[in-house]
């Protein structure tokens, strides 16, 4: 095996045949090969050695470490996120309380989001109640929508930020 520039690993025909092509690893893997280039380009992924024809070649342990990326994927972490782990971890850093410290704001972040739709299901409920004894308005459209008071948080932050102002 010899080392080439920019950290390019090319190993003999014989090693290469030992060890995982890509085609391979995205098959047992289940990711994709265009994920596996975007993870590798990513930083997600160590550089694969490159036999000397060219083909991309990868070590058994680079299965782990997309078993890591889904799971970490299945957590809710961006590939941002499990980009500065992975980081963290090469340099010989334990990411773990940084890990703690993101989906403890990912908890909080979905019970406010959790609050709102409570608030939403409950505005929505009082309104079909109110449209159940009405029955049908007349209106261009229908009236029952133009009558309608219900604003959904979504909307109402769209519409802050289109009159120019910010929503908290």
């Amino acid at each position: 095996m010899r080392e080439l520039k920019r950290g390019m690993r090319i190993v003999s025909e014989e090693e290469g045949r030992r060890m995982l092509k890509i085609g391979e690893v995205s098959k047992r893997s289940g990711v994709s090969i265009e994920a596996l280039r975007f993870y590798e380009k990513g930083g997600l992924l160590d550089r694969p050695s490159r036999t000397m024809s060219g083909y991309r070649v990868y070590g058994e342990d680079v299965l782990e470490r997309i078993e890591f990326i889904k799971r970490a994927q299945a957590l809710g972490f961006s590939l941002d996120e499990i980009r500065q782990i992975v980081d963290d971890a090469r340099r010989g850093q334990s990411p773990c309380d940084e890990v703690r410290e993101i989906v403890t704001r990912r908890m909080e972040e979905l019970d406010e989001r959790l609050r709102e739709l409570h608030r939403y299901r409950k505005e929505l409920k009082q309104t079909l109640d109110e449209w159940d004894k009405v029955g049908r308005a007349p209106g261009h459209v229908c009236g029952l929508i133009e009558r309608s008071s219900v604003e959904h948080a979504s909307h109402r932050k769209t519409e802050g930020l289109k009159r120019g102002k910010r929503s908290a």
